[in-house]
């Protein structure tokens, strides 16, 4: 039997479920999820392997109107992934108001097979999802249509089931053992991120970025330093609360978090630094790793 191999783009709006999706996937968390919009900003690419395949999933930003260079530069992530795209799933829910324009004019770039997974499915009625595989099927004519729940896991056997039967015959991509094209700095940087998301309201965790400035890896313990950006002082003093209360604990649970992901105790320890705007600076968001 022929090896095949491909490139799977999950895309979508904001808080439709992709993280969740290719977490589910990949069965490995690849990418953080909180409650909150716009928390993915980086292309991320999660890898399934077998004998006779291996898929590459691509999670990527939500798809949104730009309004400054952070965003620009996830939109470019997003029209990437559907250029190299093999296959395409298109992630909605039961939510979505039909105002999905700006994701289909993305599409339009695109020859490659179509999937359409309409979301969250365990938060609606079965009339309702009718009538929006009914809309998807008019508005698109997909090669399939998916009623799913990736919190819960409905359906993620169909979907694997659908990719593996239309992935093109390719050698290996990457690596036959590879999970992932993204080093544990990245993973140990989001996992500081996913808790200011958590712990933070409204604009702060959309003005921070943060950066592994030291990750030394020992045989049991890996030390870890990192510096959270921010835009203002005001934030600086937010995030670091009133006797460093607040950085202690995102510090504690981002630290658990590392330690389950890599399997060793963690030393973390943090500093937050002001940088006004950074998410207008081309300059920067290039040294941070944007595009």
């Amino acid at each position: 039997m022929a090896h095949q191999a491909g490139f799977v783009s999950i895309i979508g709006k904001p808080n439709a479920g992709k993280s969740t999706l290719m977490n589910a996937l990949v069965g490995e968390k690849m990418s953080i999820i909180t409650p909150k919009a716009q928390t993915t900003r980086h292309r991320i690419l999660g890898i399934v392997n077998d004998e006779n395949y291996q898929i590459v999933f691509s999670d990527t930003p939500g798809v949104i109107k730009p309004h400054y260079a952070l965003h620009e530069s996830m939109m470019h992530q997003v029209d990437g992934s559907i250029v190299d795209a093999d296959l395409i799933l298109l992630v909605t829910d039961i939510y979505e108001e039909y105002d999905e324009a700006d994701v289909l004019k993305k599409l339009e770039r695109s020859s490659a097979p179509l999937a359409i997974l309409i979301n969250k499915i365990d938060q609606s009625d079965e009339e309702t999802v009718k009538k929006k595989v009914d809309f998807w099927m008019e508005k698109l004519n997909p090669k399939a249509i998916f009623a799913i729940s990736a919190l819960h896991g409905h359906n993620i056997k169909a979907i694997m089931d659908f990719v593996i039967e239309n992935l093109p015959e390719h050698p290996a991509y990457y690596e036959k053992d590879a999970l992932t094209d993204r080093n544990d700095r990245f993973f140990a940087s989001e996992m500081i991120r996913e808790q200011v998301f958590k712990q933070y309201k409204k604009e702060i965790p959309y003005s921070t970025e943060v950066i592994v400035t030291a990750f030394i890896e020992g045989e049991k313990l890996y030390r870890i330093s990192a510096e959270i950006i921010v835009e203002r002082e005001s934030q600086k003093n937010i995030i670091i609360g009133k006797g460093g209360e607040m950085l202690k604990i995102t510090g504690t649970y981002a630290r658990r978090a590392m330690e389950d992901f890599f399997q060793r105790k963690i030393f973390l320890e943090m500093f937050v630094k002001v940088i006004p705007d950074w998410r207008t600076k081309k300059n920067y968001l290039k040294q941070f790793g944007y595009e």
